[in-house]
């Protein structure tokens, strides 16, 4: 497997393939050599997207619904071999990606079915009033139009779902955006092979070359490259607060600043009311132990923080998670660098003044590499309040049990949180009246709010919201899943007096997916 950077034009140059996929169950090195992307692979691939663009933008609506599709034919296709080299490269069982892979095909064709009923663009007309008066009104269309060539940064823990082909890439070329990808250096093959089939089905589409390119990396050259270089777009990234607040302070030091929707991850806070701990106490612990390790707690919505009001039913909660918890075997995370960070940043937080350790897993796999051993700890509401270092995510099996003595110290913790991708409330129905002005509060810190359910998971809908409030993500008025994502790569144009020959097919008279907007024609005097 040689891993060559996918550019429209012939690189010829002499490049040594030196980049290596790791195994991180064995430590061992993988089949197939990969390729950092040079200055002028990064050039010509920018260069050849922004030329594919003045085409791609205006290639009719079903003919890029068929691309899209033709994307999820492909990858279906190697799906065995994709998911083989997924789980070598990342340690995920199989079982789990093969639900990665149907997400990610599903995805794919979500987008194509927008892409072909076109209502998105969200046409707008405003018919002209020539008799108004004072005055007349002139003839005003609008609809959203693509920006132009979208850098994406394949996340680590999604190899398949939020990487090459992910929600990102599929979104933006339903919006009629051309597609580079920095490839993530966990997963080089899984990256190569998705490449490939996009490829494939670039060239069975007809579709113009550059609206999609793989470049490769092992750290941040390519990715600061690609953001700082004049003819990108946007950006958008999935991974930790740091490097995502790294690419967004990068575009704005641009002569010509770009948006980066990252998302940055968060500690999901989950609310037990009390009568839900009082009804369900052992219940709870063990959904809640198996949410926290999950995928070795590798997901942007573990549920790292949870909230309680002291009780003997929460000493039984208590004593059920530690039980639970103690029983998880420890299992492989992603690469070796999260590993590593993952045992000193819990450490570190487990260090601090008033946390407890609740348990640990005891449970060890030693013929593993690179593995994480579950824990819960807790802490008592006004030491969390005072110190922030206790809202900052782990990446990986953990999460922090905060205890208030009553709602009021429950309601001040809430109000120091910060912005959240979500928060769960398990509650018995009748007591949601109780609490309705701390519901009302956790609306303003999160873009999804859960009842009586797990965090993890995101469904893949028109009406998912995966986004919210700094720092989860730096524009909490968009999602990265679901179909209203594509809003993050077009902008608005209004049509002035434009006759209609000359108009898109969008705006004309006429099209039934316009949206007609008679203002009234008494036009004020006080205007």
């Amino acid at each position: 497997m040689n891993g060559k950077n996918i550019v429209a034009s012939a690189y010829k140059e002499a490049v040594e393939l030196n980049l290596k996929a790791v195994n991180p169950a064995t430590g061992l090195l993988l089949e197939g050599e990969f390729c950092k992307a040079s200055e002028q692979e990064i050039n010509e691939a920018l260069v050849s997207a922004t030329e594919s663009f003045e085409i791609y933008r205006n290639i009719h609506k079903d003919k890029k619904a068929a691309f899209l599709n033709a994307i999820a034919d492909e990858i279906a296709a190697i799906g065995e071999d994709l998911v083989t080299r997924a789980s070598a490269e990342s340690g995920l069982p199989l079982p789990r990606l093969q639900g990665e892979l149907g997400r990610t095909t599903g995805q794919l064709r979500l987008f194509a079915n927008l892409v072909a009923e076109g209502s998105w663009v969200d046409a707008i007309i405003d018919t002209a009033l020539p008799e108004r008066q004072p005055l007349p009104r002139s003839d005003i269309r609008r609809m959203l139009i693509p920006m132009g060539p979208v850098v994406v940064f394949g996340a680590s823990n999604f190899p398949l779902a939020f990487s090459v082909a992910g929600g990102d890439t599929a979104s933006a070329l339903a919006a009629g955006c051309p597609v580079i990808v920095k490839a993530h250096p966990a997963h080089y093959g899984a990256s190569a092979l998705v490449g490939e089939a996009i490829i494939k089905a670039v060239e069975k589409t007809g579709m113009p070359k550059g609206v999609f390119s793989l470049l490769y990396d092992d750290g941040y050259q390519v990715g600061t490259a690609l953001v700082l270089h004049p003819l990108t777009k946007a950006v958008t990234f999935t991974g930790s607060y740091h490097g995502g607040m790294a690419l967004i302070n990068l575009a704005q030091q641009r002569a010509q600043p770009i948006p980066v929707f990252a998302e940055m991850g968060s500690i999901n806070p989950v609310i037990f009311l009390p009568e839900a701990i009082e009804n369900q106490a052992e219940e709870l612990a063990k959904k809640y132990a198996a949410s926290i390790t999950l995928g070795a707690g590798q997901f942007c919505t573990n549920p790292g923080l949870m909230l309680a009001i002291a009780s003997p039913d929460l000493e039984k909660f208590k004593q059920a998670i530690a039980t639970a918890i103690s029983l998880v075997p420890s299992a492989t995370m992603l690469t070796e660098g999260i590993a590593k960070n993952y045992t000193k940043l819990s450490g570190n937080i487990i260090a601090e003044n008033g946390i407890e350790l609740l348990a640990v897993s005891e449970v060890k796999n030693t013929a593993l590499q690179n593995q994480s051993e579950a824990k819960v700890a807790q802490v008592d509401a006004v030491s969390f309040i005072k110190n922030p270092k206790l809202q900052e995510e782990i990446f990986g099996p953990y999460s922090l049990l905060v205890v208030a003595k009553d709602k009021q110290e429950l309601e001040e913790v809430i109000a120091v949180l910060q912005g959240q991708l979500t928060v769960t409330i398990m509650a018995d129905k009748n007591e949601l009246s109780q609490y309705q002005s701390l519901i009302h509060k956790l609306t303003d810190k999160t873009g999804r709010i859960i009842l009586n359910g797990v965090p993890t998971g995101v469904e893949v809908c028109a009406a998912m919201q995966h986004g919210g409030p700094f720092p989860a993500t730096n524009d909490s008025r968009f999602t990265s899943v679901g179909s209203t994502a594509i809003y993050r790569f077009v902008r608005p144009l209004a049509y002035q007096d434009w006759d209609q020959d000359l108009l898109p097919d969008e705006l004309k008279d006429g099209n039934p997916l316009g949206i007609f907007r008679m203002v009234d024609q008494q036009f004020t005097k006080d205007i």
